[in-house]
């Protein structure tokens, strides 16, 4: 799009992406950091094999928000799904093993699944301006303060939040929109 400048990254072949993913009805699945964990170590991993340059995140206690780019000849449909998919398993394993009641709250019976974690049909928006991808970077990181979870935004740690205004490198997956 002319007169934008938005960043895209090396191999990238459409814009960024705004993404929420809900748990499913709204439930508390993402309480447990090691859940939050799951999420993390995904997404670095797709980071890492140049499958997504993560520009934003926030994981909040029933959903989570990313701005990410799909790299190369990825499609987003195809990235979403194995990362969903992965992080469903890997989050209904430990509940399994655990014999957790949060496992009864995630039955659905359906054809192809017995529980389910996320929402189907997760909201993907295209960020096609400057403008519009710092609003829902600015969303995403003033979401645990408006949820009470905070007074700064920097203070969640779940949140890219402080590697924009103070440059922590905790996540290593991140990169700024800036380049």
């Amino acid at each position: 799009m002319e007169g934008t400048s938005l960043p895209i990254a090396q191999y990238a072949k459409d814009h960024p992406d705004f993404i929420t993913v809900t748990c499913l009805e709204w439930k508390p699945v993402l309480q447990d950091d090691r859940f939050k964990e799951v999420i993390i170590s995904s997404l670095s991993f797709l980071s890492k094999a140049n499958r997504v340059t993560v520009y934003a995140f926030v994981i909040m206690e029933n959903h989570f928000h990313l701005v990410w780019q799909i790299m190369n000849d990825h499609t987003r449909e195809a990235v979403q799904r194995d990362f969903l998919r992965f992080t469903s398993q890997q989050i209904l394993k430990v509940l399994r093993n655990e014999q957790s009641p949060m496992q009864d709250l995630l039955l659905v019976n359906a054809k192809d699944r017995k529980h389910q974690v996320w929402e189907r049909n997760s909201l993907s928006i295209s960020l096609w301006s400057d403008k519009v991808l710092w609003q829902k970077i600015d969303y995403i990181h003033q979401n645990p303060v408006k949820a009470g979870l905070c007074k700064y935004a920097t203070d969640y740690y779940y949140s890219s939040a402080a590697f924009y205004v103070r440059g922590d490198r905790r996540w290593d997956f991140l990169a700024h929109v800036d380049g």
